[in-house]
C-alpha cells in the first residue's frame, strides 16, 4: 500500500537491522522502497539491496555535500544507470547550508556536479532525485538551463514559490517526517497546496523520524505517519494517500523502466 520513495538502507545503522526492518515494513503495509545512493563508493552496497529483494530498487548518484571522494563523470553515471534495478539518478542537487567559510561562488564544483547528473538523467530517461537546501534559486535556474524536467524534489522543506516552480518544471514533490514536526506549519501549507497526483512520501531514513517517533532512528516502516498527516491536510484517509503516492511512484520511477527489466 505504501512506498518509501527515499531511504538509506545501506547505512550501517539500518543495514545491520535489515531483517527486523523488513518485518516492520510488512506489518505497516510498506511494500516497496527506493534505496538512495550518495557516493560512488557506496553504490555497490545500495545496488546489492535492490538485487537481493524484489521490492527494493536503487539510484545512482553523488550527494551535493560529498567531498573528498570520487567525483562522478557522465560516463560513470551512465554505466551505473544501465545496471538492473537502477531507476533514478541521484541524489543530486545543491546544498549551500554549510559553506564552511566559503562563498556561494566557491561552490561551482557543486553546480557542475549537478549539471552532470541532469545530463545523465536526460540521456538515460531516468528521473532525478533532487536535494536542495539553501540553494533553491540556483537549483531551479540550473534545471531550466539544462532542460531537467523529470524527477522529484525529495524531502521538501522549501517555500510555496519553490514548490510552484518545481511543479511547473514537471517535478513531483516528496514529503518526509519533517511534515509532522510542530515547527513545520509553513511546510504543511505547501503540502496542502501540492496536488496529490504530484506527491510522494518518504522517510529519508535513518534521519527525520516522524512524530510520534521523533528522535529515534527512522526506517521505512514509519512512512505511513507521513501519509496520515498528508491525509489530514487533504481530507483523505492514510490508505488513500498511500494508494495515490504509490501510483505516483510507479508513474515516475517504474513505467519508464519496464522494458529495461528494472
Amino acid at each position: 500500500m505504501y512506498v518509501d520513495s527515499h531511504c538509506h538502507l545501506s547505512f550501517p545503522e539500518l543495514k545491520e537491522k535489515l531483517p527486523e526492518i523488513r518485518a516492520a515494513m510488512a506489518a505497516a503495509q510498506v511494500d516497496r522502497a527506493l534505496c538512495i545512493c550518495t557516493t560512488l563508493e557506496e553504490f555497490d552496497d545500495v545496488h546489492a539491496l535492490a538485487m537481493a529483494y524484489d521490492n527494493f530498487w536503487a539510484t545512482a548518484g553523488v550527494h551535493p555535500d560529498t567531498e573528498g571522494l570520487r567525483e562522478p563523470s557522465l560516463d560513470d553515471l551512465l554505466a551505473l544507470a544501465a545496471k538492473p534495478r537502477v531507476i533514478g539518478i541521484g541524489e543530486t542537487g545543491l546544498d549551500y547550508y554549510r559553506l564552511n567559510g566559503r562563498s556561494v561562488a566557491d561552490m561551482e564544483w557543486q553546480r557542475e556536479r549537478f549539471r552532470t547528473h541532469i545530463r545523465a538523467s536526460k540521456q538515460t530517461g531516468l528521473p532525478l532525485v533532487i536535494h536542495t537546501r539553501s540553494a533553491s534559486d540556483d537549483t531551479i535556474a540550473i534545471l531550466k538551463e539544462e532542460g531537467g524536467n523529470h524527477g522529484v524534489f525529495h524531502c521538501f522543506t522549501e517555500t510555496m514559490d519553490v514548490a510552484r516552480a518545481a511543479l511547473d518544471l514537471g517535478f513531483y514533490v516528496s514529503f518526509s517526517g519533517i511534515l509532522t514536526f510542530k515547527n513545520a506549519a509553513d511546510l504543511r501549507e505547501v503540502a496542502r497546496f501540492v496536488p496529490i497526483e504530484r506527491c510522494l512520501i518518504e522517510t529519508d531514513s535513518p534521519y527525520l523520524a516522524p512524530v510520534p517517533h521523533r528522535g529515534k532512528t527512522n526506517n521505512p516502516s514509519f512512512v505511513p505517519f507521513v501519509a496520515k498527516l498528508i491525509g489530514e491536510l487533504k481530507g483523505l484517509t492514510p490508505e488513500a494517500v498511500g494508494e495515490h503516492t504509490s501510483r505516483n511512484f510507479e508513474r515516475l520511477f517504474l513505467q519508464a523502466n519496464v522494458t529495461s527489466g528494472a
